[in-house]
């Protein structure tokens, strides 16, 4: 009896090891296919690349070599501007506001939580990407919204998470070469922070879409009028020009749809993401109006769903002040990174323009210093 019970343990042994290892191999076969599909993005996109960069004033060809190979690559790029505490732009001073702070908020494409790291390659992409502008001193905020095929420089890892290098490649999978958590926040904080000329970026905060239903629900849903561009395909009922409450599924059908066979169909989703957080917030201050505690009970539900360098003293502080300022979100306060897209055989490439990118810098982030009247005695 001894012998048959060690005979069915060992049995049940061998079938959870074999479970581990088919679960192992899955999950490297995965990242496996995710890096071929990478590589295969590279190999196609070097002509545009290379393009871009002869346009952008590149005076060196970069190397198309291995991992690594991107280091560099902004050195007499473009006007070559560093954002450094002064600055000194087209004959004018620059200062860096210290009042204005730079907030980093990323829409993760997972439903589930963000409480446990990852595999580096399966924590998801972040799909949407807004560095916000938050003025302490006038209790108003900006945003700039960067399109997620930006091409730039990102940090790139192995299975194992440990870091081979860096290259240009799309600014959304910064995320997905990181934990799922602190890690991916602080890959795609220095690759926007390098994207922007070295501004640094003062706080991150990352949210799950299943943090969506919760906070859409809990505004009773955001008003949204349907752009031009058609999206009966997502759902009948957004038809151009239609004005529809999104109540349901129907937020993330809005801000989530997107048809991959159609060019710059991330650009289009990006700008209906932006009519979407004008909806939000006006909702939002609608119910805060009504409900006292709103804001607690909101960030309280959501927080499994996010990861922040914000203590939630500091989170909640933004979100209240905001909800009691009285700013109501316009196009005007939500720019987007200028450049211009191409589109691969895999995928759509977004370059941005880097000498458009200093100014809008500057003017969210820095205040020009008034010149010294030489005249006054």
């Amino acid at each position: 009896m001894a012998s048959t019970h060690h005979t069915k343990k060992s049995r049940r042994s061998g079938v959870k090891t074999w479970m581990g290892l088919l679960a192992s191999l899955a999950v490297i076969g995965l990242f496996g296919w995710h890096s071929v599909k990478l590589y295969q993005q590279r190999r196609q996109t070097e002509a545009q690349a290379q393009a871009w960069r002869q346009e952008q004033g590149q005076s060196q060809e970069a190397d198309a070599g291995g991992a690594g190979t991107g280091e560099g690559f902004y050195e007499g790029l473009g006007p070559g501007v560093p954002m450094e505490d002064v600055v000194e732009y087209e004959g004018v001073t620059y200062r860096r506001n210290t009042y204005v702070k730079a907030i980093l908020c990323m829409g993760v494409d997972r439903q589930d939580t963000l409480k446990e790291p990852q595999v580096a390659g399966s924590g998801g992409q972040s799909d949407a990407i807004f560095l916000v502008a938050q003025d302490t001193a006038r209790d108003t905020v900006k945003m700039l919204a960067i399109p997620r095929d930006t091409m730039t420089l990102i940090t790139l890892t192995d299975l194992s998470g440990n870091v081979l290098g860096k290259d240009i490649q799309h600014l959304t999978l910064a995320y997905a070469y990181g934990d799922g958590r602190e890690v991916s926040c602080q890959y795609m904080s220095e690759a926007v922070s390098t994207l922007l000329g070295g501004l640094p970026i003062d706080s991150y905060m990352a949210v799950s879409l299943g943090a969506l239903p919760i906070l859409n629900e809990g505004v009773g849903g955001v008003t949204v009028t349907i752009g031009p561009e058609g999206l009966e395909e997502a759902d009948p009922s957004f038809t151009p020009g239609a004005q529809v409450t999104l109540k349901g599924g129907l937020a993330e059908r809005f801000v989530r749809y997107r048809d991959v066979d159609e060019q710059d169909s991330a650009l289009d989703r990006m700008e209906r993401q932006k009519t979407y957080i004008q909806g939000f917030a006006q909702a939002a201050k609608a119910q805060a109006a009504r409900e006292e505690g709103f804001a607690d009970r909101m960030l309280d539900e959501i927080e499994p769903y996010m990861v922040t360098n914000l203590s939630k003293g500091e989170y909640m502080d933004l979100a209240l002040t905001f909800l009691e300022s009285s700013q109501t979100l316009s196009q005007e306060d939500i720019i987007t990174l200028p450049g211009y897209s191409e589109h691969a055989d895999l995928y759509d490439l977004y370059f941005p323009d880097l000498y458009e990118i200093p100014p809008i810098v500057l003017d969210l982030f820095y205040r020009a210093e008034e010149p010294i009247d030489t005249n006054q005695s």
